[in-house]
């Protein structure tokens, strides 16, 4: 990219500033009003954005909507459903099902972010960025281009190296202006608590902690850059109980009125978490450490890059002689070159370890504490738990029903034939004799339902040879063609290795049956004190723990072991789901057989 075409480029992405927060607002605006005209139209603008800094970057960013609907088919007394409803003509279920389609595509939110983000990302980067324009506007459109692209695609194929350095760089600059944006949030605070406390206006008080949690929330977001996850550590928000005797009660105060109890619960939840004042501390602390350490590769690559450009616009655009600047050293331009070459490759070097710090940083002053993550873990255990004995209760159901529906009637059946045998036996022995065969083919039926019942329970193949072998059993019986690796040095408990057997079926039943794979993979390992499985198959992809209530079970199952399942399954495959549980193995149990 030269120089002139980077300048009319950045030019062009500053007028752009203006016109993507429009769309910014026509979005937001239109989806307050339940309207998806303008959201269509901004997408069809983005494609068009997306496409422009694909060209610039010299590849394709692909388009990451959902597929559109298709149109709302009638049932056999010619009504239209959507949702409880039946209408009559199909023009209110059809607009509902794009509503549905457009609010819930997770590209919406990143386009949203991207719009809003833009124009700050270019007035940032663009400006002080001109003495190297080919790099910045590169810079802008790497950072659009990950926003852009879809949320799944594999980043390290998609951004090459220097777009990354760049972008590490410029991500750096976000957190100066993060920093400098915490210290006026700190003088909000103390202007809220100075008319908290000294003019009795006691409900800005909890305002003055909790109104830059919104800051603090990014923060942990952004900490995802260099592969950091920090979950939001506040405690559930209270809520007034009311009493038989009409009153509100929080903690050992009872209230009249409803708002009264209200705000004196937010009060109490927002003053005595313990995230709230760590949250205070990371905005003093925070605008200091990642202020100054981020800022050592901004400043060194903007002085750098103004320091390499700035003798040569010197002395072309206003023909005046050389100055004197902080590389001149009385007319040494080489050494002032060496110098801004220097700056500039220090502050791209620099830019990924800020990150990694920065990151970290953040972990230690914005993440849940020990004390936080064991209630959490107690509150997920007993809601797991809780599940579990629902789910119990739910296959005893379902046993009873199957015994009393199947195997029950079909021995009553044989017994009933055996009567009319002993009947028969004397006056009608051929008939006799069709009876028994009734009764041998009904039994064999009987038993071979028992044998169903019995593997749906615990697969005697599981009890006999492990988890190992019981897959590669389960694997025979799938109609894809699925490769089972990775052995286990010893036996599980026989729970866990029941809970891990049913979530690895269940995966390969929805691999098949949803995902029309045709090849799967399923990888079993244990280290570390964790049972680790991964299923990958090479189906359409799509699956969402959220929207299926077989992988719902999965969670459920995994979760009353304090296990977890991760789920990687975008549009078009391949997806690659990642059991994993905390077990201890036992000596290898040999077979009896």
């Amino acid at each position: 990219m030269t120089y002139p075409k980077a300048l009319a480029r950045s030019a062009l992405l500053l007028g752009l500033t203006v016109v993507v927060f429009a769309q910014f607002l026509v979005t937001v605006l239109g989806a307050c009003l339940i309207l998806i005209q303008p959201g269509i139209a901004s997408r069809r603008l983005t494609n068009r954005w997306r496409a422009m800094f694909g060209e610039w970057l010299g590849r394709v960013i692909p388009v990451p909507y959902l597929r559109a609907p298709e149109p709302p088919r009638p049932d056999e007394e010619g009504l239209y459903r959507h949702d409880t409803q039946l209408y009559r003509s199909p023009r209110f279920p059809a607009y509902m099902a794009r509503i549905d389609w457009f609010t819930k595509d997770p590209a919406l939110a990143r386009d949203l972010r991207w719009q809003w983000q833009f124009p700050f990302a270019v007035l940032l980067i663009i400006p002080i960025g001109l003495p190297v324009a080919p790099w910045a506007v590169r810079a802008v459109a790497a950072w659009s281009a990950c926003l852009l692209r879809p949320a799944d695609a594999p980043r390290k194929a998609r951004v090459r190296r220097t777009d990354r350095v760049l972008l590490a760089w410029a991500r750096c600059g976000f957190l100066v202006l993060s920093a400098a944006m915490q210290v006026a949030l700190f003088a909000v605070t103390a202007v809220l608590w100075t008319f908290g406390f000294g003019l009795g206006l006691v409900f800005l008080i909890p305002l003055g902690l909790t109104h830059f949690r919104w800051l603090a929330n990014l923060r942990r977001s952004y900490a995802s850059w260099a592969g950091v996850a920090i979950e939001r550590p506040y405690t559930p928000r209270r809520r007034p109980e009311l009493r038989e005797d009409g009153m509100y009660r929080v903690g050992r105060t009872l209230y009249k009125t409803e708002n009264w109890a209200q705000f004196n619960a937010n009060w109490q939840w927002v003053w005595h978490d313990p995230a709230s004042w760590r949250d205070l501390v990371w905005l003093v602390a925070d605008a200091v450490v990642v202020g100054v350490v981020a800022g050592i590769p901004v400043v060194a690559g903007i002085y750098g890059a103004w320091g390499l450009a700035l003798p040569w616009l010197w002395t072309e655009l206003f023909d005046a002689g050389w100055s004197r600047w902080y590389g001149a050293f009385d007319g040494n331009r080489p050494l002032g070159l060496t110098i801004g070459l220097v700056l500039v490759a220090g502050a791209l070097a620099l830019a990924h370890p800020v990150l990694a710090f920065a990151s970290r940083w953040t972990a230690l002053l914005l993440r849940p504490t020990a004390k936080e993550e064991l209630r959490r873990r107690v509150a997920r255990l007993t809601e797991t738990r809780a599940d579990a004995v629902d789910a119990q209760a739910a296959e005893v159901r379902r046993i009873e029903r199957d015994l009393h529906d199947g195997a029950q009637a079909r021995l009553i059946s044989v017994g009933l034939t055996l009567g009319a045998i002993e009947r028969l036996m004397d006056t009608d022995p051929d008939a006799a004799r069709k009876l028994v065969a009734q009764a041998r083919e009904t039994s064999q039926t009987a038993l071979t339902e028992l044998r169903d019942l019995v593997r749906g329970i615990h697969p005697p193949v599981l009890s006999e040879r492990g988890l190992p072998d019981a897959v590669r059993a389960l694997a025979l019986d799938t109609a894809a063609d699925v490769t089972v690796t990775g052995r286990l040095p010893g036996r599980l408990a026989a729970p866990v290795e029941s809970a891990a057997y049913f979530a690895v079926s269940e995966l390969l039943a929805n691999a098949v049956r949803h995902g029309r794979a045709t090849t799967v993979m399923v990888h079993i390992v244990h280290g570390d004190g964790r049972l680790r499985i991964t299923v990958t198959d090479d189906g359409e992809g799509g699956a969402d723990p959220s929207r299926g209530t077989g992988l719902r079970g999965i969670e459920r199952r995994l979760g009353t072991f304090d296990g977890t399942l991760a789920m990687h399954s975008p549009a078009g495959g391949p997806t690659v789901a990642s059991l994993e549980l905390p077990c201890a193995l036992s000596s290898p149990k040999t077979s009896t057989s």
